[in-house]
């Protein structure tokens, strides 16, 4: 073949890539070590009554909201990337604690997006994080406002990161639910595989949530189940949308907390139960703030785990916002309704 023929069949191959759809699998999802409790009928929950992190002073990075806590058991304690936003970028800060409830921030952000990439200077925050195979995985949301993306960043010691220069979960197939954006991630290290629960959004803003697995972080497969979660119905606290899914392995199967989001852009929490972590059913109750401060916001829900106690951590605002400007806080809450083995 000629080199010209050479060519063009480099980039028809390149087209055909770029074009063809996400991948898809039939999965379950295997290899979870449960969690040492066990759950007793309805599970309400017991917030403290002030927040856990608290914004920065004005001008800081993180001054306008600070939210979305992604904590992992890292070196004798836990390691918690949340997001703060100054008002035009978000990004990706880190702080540490002993106990999971009191927690010391470095002062600068450790995760910056990147306007030269394919990330954009909107965002590089809104992640999951995870301690397996010997590093700290993070996979955070990216790219133009309602068009994001997922990427990756690694780390040995929880400050310095290595992004992938790419996007690691894409844009869903055209027509899809995800074919918009997709965000909200949420990750699980299970034996060989990483699973990733997270947010799509379609062309007329609606948003689910769905699962996909991938064995090295980087390449995944789409359920062919998804969307896994789907909105609510007319006056539902869920009905403009959902996200920020929370994915906990109990006894009697997986538990998620997720976001909804009601007519009025209020958000609060939701329960859903699934025996293999992929065919998922609603439950009961609906979790709300009672403080000032997480009085309209209640999102981000994140599992805190230790001694067979059941502990969350979760953002709030005073303000009803689908996304940002909320005066975002993190808190913590007991949870009610649990008792260890």
């Amino acid at each position: 073949m000629s080199r010209l023929g050479l060519l063009l069949a480099a980039s028809a191959l390149l087209l055909l890539s770029a074009c063809s759809p996400p991948r898809q699998a039939q999965f379950a999802v295997t290899g979870c070590e449960a969690a040492a409790v066990a759950w007793s009928g309805a599970v309400g929950w017991s917030p403290a009554a002030e927040p856990a992190l608290e914004r920065g002073p004005a001008g800081a990075w993180d001054s306008v909201d600070l939210l979305n806590p992604s904590v992992a058991r890292w070196q004798d304690g836990w390691i918690n990337l949340y997001s703060g936003y100054d008002g035009k970028t978000w990004r990706t800060g880190v702080a540490f604690s002993d106990d999971g409830l009191v927690w010391r921030k470095e002062a600068a952000p450790v995760i910056d997006p990147d306007p030269a990439s394919w990330e954009g200077d909107y965002i590089a925050a809104n992640g999951a994080t995870v301690a397996a195979r010997g590093r700290l995985w993070h996979w955070y949301q990216a790219g133009p406002r309602n068009q994001t993306r997922l990427g990756l960043a690694t780390s040995t010691d929880g400050k310095s990161w290595r992004k992938e220069p790419a996007a690691v979960l894409g844009l869903g197939a055209e027509g899809s639910w995800d074919e918009s954006a997709v965000g909200d991630p949420y990750a699980l290290a299970c034996g060989e595989w990483f699973y990733l629960y997270y947010l799509g959004q379609d062309r007329f803003g609606v948003q689910r949530l769905g699962v996909a697995r991938s064995a090295d972080g980087k390449n995944w497969q789409r359920s062919h189940r998804n969307p896994i979660l789907e909105t609510g119905g007319a006056g539902d606290f869920d009905e403009r949308g959902l996200g920020e899914p929370a994915v906990l392995l109990a006894e009697d199967g997986f538990w998620m907390l997720y976001v909804g989001r009601d007519a009025a852009e209020r958000r609060r929490l939701g329960w859903a139960h699934s025996d293999d972590g992929v065919r998922w059913a609603k439950t009961g109750p609906v979790l709300s703030g009672d403080q000032p401060w997480n009085e309209a916001v209640v999102c981000d829900p994140e599992w805190l785990i230790e001694d067979g106690r059941v502990r969350l951590l979760f953002g709030g605002g005073d303000r009803p916002s689908p996304d940002e400007g909320l005066n975002g806080q993190v808190g913590w809450a007991e949870l009610l309704g649990s008792i260890g083995e």
